[in-house]
């Protein structure tokens, strides 16, 4: 099937931020092509996500200072305003107004501050909307709905972004993998709505195909990346056979942790206990593991009945077997990450008329550690900013420029050359960047990432697949998270747990690795 190879604006990823982007940039008068891997709902981030959206109550100085301390401190205040004094407009606009999502609690004449709010880690105050824990496909599954209603909006699904276009600084769009053919797809405006990185890691939250796409293809063409050490750790995984998230609202309502011995840790650890910021939560649950064996969350002491407040969890344990009357076991695992692409309030990167959004983009809210149910929200915000921006400067000022379709000239490789690659890439990221990282494992690990990209690079450059590809970018993602990793002082969900001065490399680019 044929796509359009021009458009106003050009939306690469189709989760939360890229529809928030899309929406908006048609709201506007753009017209607009969204280009995704995505072939179901699933396959993107935001269908996973569980807890819901955190949204400003009648105190923003607390959601302010919530965000401040759970990021270590090293939220960008002016991004932290961005988010919180939009929060609740985006969500009216767009959530209530335009999606009309059932959130708990709401009718058709309830206020938003009569809704169900949910607690999670590190939030002061009830402030969480939700649908039950699926709170992500509840959103998702109606916004695709809606845009592919559209006729404004051009869907070009099952197709990978494979290098951004780019000319004297400027992008003017992406070429296209589909259907084993390339194809050069110019924007006005090209929005980078990817996600994340999970691919990197052996065990992680993500769906498969977050393999830093977006992230990779802005580094190779020049913009600035920041942050790319804070990779955040979820505390409570089901690490067993087909892997779920116990969502962090099951702590806001009070499910609490213990060890192989039954005894409960966390008190012991923090003030907060198991509401504490997730990555004091995660690297508690990886000790209690490593020194008794097991972690499992006690949903005993949910009120009323757990089962009743979560039935979508309930259902994924009863799936699988899990005696909810023994609790739930738990590891940590890869969740999302803080840093990305560097861009200002309005999604603007360092690169002209290029734009990022959602996990791919590092709007500085996070700072070290992100505050539970903040992303859905972020990528609401910087979505439509995003969107608005990129309008604004993308339409009708299309300008095509030359292009040569990258080398396809050499056989197929099998699947288990990519897949070993894989293997070492993720043994690799799980052993020496993970929770707890010394200066030692990062050179070592930065020395193996090294030789691995310069391996696939070789293959990359006279062979096109999707697999090879997105192989590519993760290794470059990896190779990123670990030199952060190695230039950066601890703070939050990044630990340095000796003293060794690494050796710096300010002023590298990636193609210096």
């Amino acid at each position: 099937m044929s796509f359009s190879n021009q458009t106003d604006v050009l939306v690469i990823g189709s989760g939360i931020a890229g529809c928030a982007a899309a929406l908006t940039a048609a709201r506007n008068g753009a017209s607009v092509t969204v280009v995704t891997k995505a072939t179901e709902p699933s396959d993107a981030s935001t269908d996973w996500a569980q807890g819901g959206i955190a949204v400003t109550g009648n105190d923003p100085e607390s959601f302010r200072k919530d965000i401040i301390e759970a990021s270590a401190g090293e939220a960008q205040p002016e991004a932290v305003d961005a988010l919180v004094n939009n929060a609740r407009d985006v969500v009216d606009d767009i959530l209530i107004n335009t999606l009309e999502i059932p959130f708990d609690g709401a009718t058709p004449t309830a206020p938003l501050d009569a809704y169900d709010r949910g607690r999670e880690a590190a939030h002061s105050e009830r402030r969480i909307l939700h649908v039950d824990t699926t709170t992500g496909e509840h959103i998702l599954r109606p916004f695709l709905a809606q845009l592919k209603s559209d006729n404004r909006i051009e869907f070009v699904d099952d197709a990978m972004a494979l290098e951004l276009l780019t000319h004297e600084g400027r992008v003017h769009g992406v070429s296209v993998l589909r259907d084993d053919s390339v194809t050069s797809v110019f924007g006005g405006a090209t929005i980078i709505a990817t996600g994340g990185i999970g691919a990197c890691y052996e065990t992680s939250t993500n769906p498969g195909g977050a393999t830093g796409d977006g992230i990779a293809m802005a580094a190779l063409a020049g913009a600035r990346i920041a942050d790319m050490q804070y990779v955040q750790f979820h505390p409570t995984a089901y690490p067993g056979p087909e892997p779920f998230l116990v969502s962090e609202a099951v702590r806001g309502e009070g499910a609490v942790l213990r060890n192989a011995t039954g005894d409960r840790f966390m008190p012991d650890i923090h003030p907060d206990a198991e509401l504490a910021p997730r990555d004091i939560v995660a690297r508690g649950v990886a000790a209690e593991r490593e020194r008794t064996g097991e972690v499992r969350v006690d949903v005993t002491p949910v009120d009323p009945d757990f089962n009743r407040a979560f039935p979508g969890l309930t259902s994924r344990c009863n799936d699988r077997k899990i005696d909810l009357e023994l609790g739930i076991p738990v590891a940590p695992a890869e969740h999302y990450l803080c840093g990305g692409i560097a861009v200002n309030t309005n999604g603007e990167t360092t690169l002209d008329r290029l734009y990022a959004a959602g996990e791919c983009a590092r709007t500085g809210v996070h700072g070290a550690n992100r505050l539970a149910s903040t992303s859905l929200l972020e990528g609401l915000v910087w979505g439509r900013a995003a969107g608005q921006q990129a309008a604004q400067v993308g339409i009708d000022d299309i300008t095509s420029i030359e292009t040569s379709s990258p080398l396809d000239r050499d056989p197929a490789l099998p699947s288990s050359f990519v897949d070993g690659k894989y293997r070492r890439l993720r043994n690799t990221m799980e052993t020496a960047v993970g929770i707890e990282r010394t200066d030692a494992g990062l050179s070592e690990a930065r020395s193996t990432l090294r030789r691995l990209k310069g391996e696939v690079d070789a293959y990359t450059r006279t062979r096109v697949s999707q697999s090879l590809y997105e192989l590519r970018n993760a290794t470059i993602c990896g190779l990123l998270i670990t030199r952060a990793a190695s230039e950066a002082p601890s703070a939050g969900c990044h630990q340095i747990v000796d003293t060794k001065t690494a050796e710096s490399t300010v002023g590298e680019t990636i193609a210096d690795d």
